[in-house]
């Protein structure tokens, strides 16, 4: 047995490649459009790790069908710098949920709520400011 991916669906496009690859980090490997089912799969992964990937599901008429259910858990990634990560993520407008206040673990949520935990790589880094000081914010 070995392990594909998760799939995510998604309400805007754009919007989820601007926060998935542009925000994130992650990079495109594979799209496949249907057009007789009317939905695109785009498959990400984070660079050097494409063994571990997430499925974007985006059908083209809407997804009526999902709503705000947090029973999928989260997606987590391993980090060079949590610090550093959050800071361009913040910078980007992302809102951290759960700062870094440890320097091992911070969440974002995606455009469509999907919880994403950051960990730092290795032995956690010594607790900084703004960091330390800052509150949760929303669910995460």
């Amino acid at each position: 047995m070995k392990y594909l991916h998760t799939m995510l669906r998604i309400r805007d496009l754009d919007e989820s490649l601007d926060f998935y690859c542009n925000k994130l980090g992650l990079v495109e490997m594979n799209r496949h459009d249907n057009e007789q089912g009317r939905f695109t799969l785009i498959f990400l992964a984070a660079p050097g790790d494409a063994a571990a990937q997430i499925e974007l599901t985006f059908n083209w008429d809407g997804d009526q069908a999902f709503g705000a259910s947090r029973n999928f858990g989260h997606l987590a990634y391993a980090v060079d710098d949590i610090y550093q990560t959050c800071q361009r993520l913040q910078d980007g407008g992302v809102v951290i949920n759960r700062p870094p206040r440890d320097g091992r673990m911070a969440f974002v949520r995606s455009p469509d709520s999907i919880s994403i935990e950051l960990l730092q790589k290795g032995s956690p880094l010594a607790p900084a400011e703004p960091w330390v000081s800052m509150d949760n914010i929303g669910e995460w």
